[in-house]
């Protein structure tokens, strides 16, 4: 019996890949509108889809990363300035896209823009901490989708999310965790509003990558500014100690689960945009698969005492 089921999940995973191989046509004919592209995932999958045929359209938040990814691209590829957390600025963005793609619409928009910091223990927090990475990893989505919805409608085209398996599983606390939950509500909303109008709406959950979100200097920063703005009564209970304390566990449990290869999270990205049948979901990278997505189905009790196990205690998370 166990023999004939792993035949046959064997026999469905052939089946997927086989399914999943075919592309869409016509690549030269179809625009995609990637944000947060000066660095990290959305510069490196710019490039990847130009190489492709593609035309992109790559959102920068500096003139410098405008600069540097014309360098480096082709002349297909355009570049547009835009703070996503700006409404004219997502305007100006949305009516140069008009302007560009006519009426065949855009065939893709990837909302990859985020920030990691300030993350720390939830009472470190002010609401407005929580209300500026808000504003950045889900109103900033939410605004971009809205902005450019119409044009995706008109080529039945494709909205690629990028949450994080810390969407699916609050690991540590402050604003991170419930920005990305957010973004997978929103997803998953948006996905069954646009089926009727032949619209795909995928989610990415990476795990840890080595990015300039996940920079250790930043992280240590991000812990040391938040620590020197406490109240003296909330350093007493968690102990003077505590960012030295935080700063290793940092090195134990972060450092070591950085993966350098961005291309895992690329290769999704471009999959989500150009395979006639993509996936639903995207869990790039090994500790989000073998890890935190297994941990998210473990009763809360029981993953509680795992996450808290290794952190600095006596509060659970650091970052």
């Amino acid at each position: 019996m166990f023999l004939y089921i792993l035949g046959l999940v064997a026999l469905w995973f052939v089946f997927r890949w086989y399914r999943e191989l075919a592309r869409v046509p016509n690549k030269g004919q179809k625009y995609v509108y990637i944000t947060g592209c000066d660095s990290g995932f959305g510069n490196l999958l710019a490039r990847h889809l130009d190489k492709l045929g593609f035309r992109v359209i790559a959102a920068c938040y500096t003139e410098k990363g405008e600069d540097e990814l014309k360098k480096v691209s082709s002349e297909r590829l355009n570049t547009v300035h835009l703070d996503v957390v700006s409404t004219d600025s997502v305007n100006k963005a949305t009516a140069f896209i008009k302007t560009l793609v006519g009426e065949k619409g855009l065939w893709a928009v990837v909302n990859n823009a985020g920030v990691s910091v300030p993350s720390g223990p939830c009472d470190w927090m002010t609401i407005d901490d929580y209300r500026s990475m808000l504003d950045v990893n889900l109103i900033g989505v939410i605004g971009v989708t809205l902005s450019v919805l119409p044009l995706i409608k008109k080529a039945r085209g494709r909205v690629v999310n990028v949450a994080s398996v810390f969407g699916r599983i609050s690991a540590f606390g402050g604003p991170y965790c419930v920005s990305k939950y957010g973004v997978e509500a929103f997803n998953d909303s948006l996905r069954m509003n646009m089926s009727a109008f032949g619209v795909k709406v995928l989610c990415l959950e990476p795990g840890f990558f080595k990015t300039s979100v996940t920079d250790l200097h930043l992280l240590r920063k991000n812990v040391k500014t938040l620590w020197n703005k406490l109240p003296e009564e909330i350093k007493d209970q968690y102990g003077h100690d505590y960012p030295e304390r935080a700063n290793v566990t940092l090195e134990k449990n972060v450092a070591t689960l950085l993966d350098g290869d961005l291309m895992k999270v690329v290769s999704c990205m471009e999959h989500a945009i150009s395979a006639v049948h993509p996936r639903t979901r995207y869990s790039p990278g090994w500790d989000a698969k073998f890890l935190w997505l297994p941990m998210s189905y473990l009763p809360t009790w029981i993953a509680d005492k795992m996450l808290l196990k290794d952190m600095a205690n006596p509060t659970g998370s650091i970052l």
